[in-house]
């Protein structure tokens, strides 16, 4: 029976430190000089280089847990779009959130199709890998023709949202 390889083998500092410098970067979103700089308050001596080489490095398996620990959203969802301006052409920002207000994703196009919806849909069951349980939108018909070509099981609900 082999052992595990140690990820940390062959590195300066311990993976205690290691850890504590790629950890912040990630789940506070700071940038490198700025846990250059924490790190530097606690009295340890690493270039903002160093943080980003561990943080290419280690970074992913940090992102992920960080993104397990996450709590699952919610399985009602309310899908809209705004209409907005990007360089003087009108374009629409598609969103959807869960029932705890929770924004699941968003998506800037310039049409409000049916196919402009479906793009928007698959996006969305893409990243959260499951389908909700109820699904209520406005009463623009293209939720509706995405959804049918989409097989989506959910109960929709169709109102005017504030």
């Amino acid at each position: 029976m082999s052992t595990p390889i140690n990820p940390y083998r062959g590195f300066r500092f311990p993976a205690a430190i290691i850890n504590e410098a790629v950890w912040p970067y990630h789940c506070f979103s700071l940038s490198l000089r700025e846990v250059e700089l924490i790190l530097a308050a606690r009295g340890i001596e690493v270039s903002y280089e160093t943080i980003r080489e561990w943080s290419r490095r280690f970074g992913r398996d940090f992102a992920n847990t960080l993104r397990r620990r996450r709590p699952r959203p919610g399985d009602k969802w309310f899908i809209d779009e705004v209409f907005i301006r990007v360089r003087g052409k009108q374009h629409y920002l598609w969103r959807a959130i869960d029932q705890d207000s929770v924004v699941l994703d968003i998506l800037v196009q310039s049409r409000r199709n049916t196919k402009a919806a479906k793009r928007f849909f698959r996006k969305l069951l893409k990243g959260l890998r499951y389908a909700p349980r109820v699904l209520v939108t406005d009463k623009l018909k293209s939720y509706a023709a995405a959804k049918k070509d989409l097989k989506l099981g959910s109960e929709h609900r169709q109102r005017t949202l504030v």
